[in-house]
């Protein structure tokens, strides 16, 4: 298991051949956990193209990516932490920023998860779908967010104490 660059090691079955088989297998579940990473149906919807489009671009290399799930999550992970910073930096600005609400959302998730998930920190959650979710290990979910595995494990803990506290569901 060894990061380079951006090309993350993990271990993984062998990649498919063909980019829209790839695409059609993985598209649902990656939009699902960026749903819960960013909490908003639109969001996730541009982080997940975004990444596979990156993906895309590369697809020609992908010898060289050993966890293609686990690249196109670190990739829109990425992509999250880029507009968290750009939206900081624009408020310091003291620019208005607008945000729509996507009517929708509701129908996707029970609210009241929704709502608890969304008491939980980018990062908490990150780890929880990554480690519950997913079923990544600490190493390996370290990996994909670019932090030590105690970090991840210790932002798990945190986030299923806040869902403890919440009355959610016992993780």
């Amino acid at each position: 298991m060894q990061a380079e660059g951006d090309v993350i090691r993990l271990p993984t079955p062998e990649a498919p051949v063909d980019f829209s088989v790839f695409f059609a297998e993985e598209h649902r579940g990656l939009l699902k956990a960026l749903y819960f990473v960013t909490g908003n149906r639109a969001d996730a919807a541009e982080l997940a193209q975004d990444a596979f489009l990156k993906l895309w671009e590369r697809w020609d290399q992908i010898e060289g990516i050993a966890d293609l799930r686990g690249y196109l999550f670190r990739v829109a992970l990425n992509g999250f932490r880029m507009r968290a910073r750009a939206a900081r930096r624009a408020t310091r600005r003291l620019v208005p920023l607008t945000t729509s609400r996507d009517p929708f959302d509701e129908v996707n998730l029970r609210e009241d998860v929704r709502q608890m998930l969304l008491d939980l920190t980018p990062r908490q959650r990150a780890a929880l779908v990554l480690l519950d979710l997913y079923g990544y290990g600490s190493e390996d979910a370290a990996l994909i967010m670019g932090i030590r595995p105690s970090t991840v494990r210790a932002l798990a803990t945190q986030g299923r104490a806040v869902l403890r506290a919440s009355g959610g569901p016992h993780a």
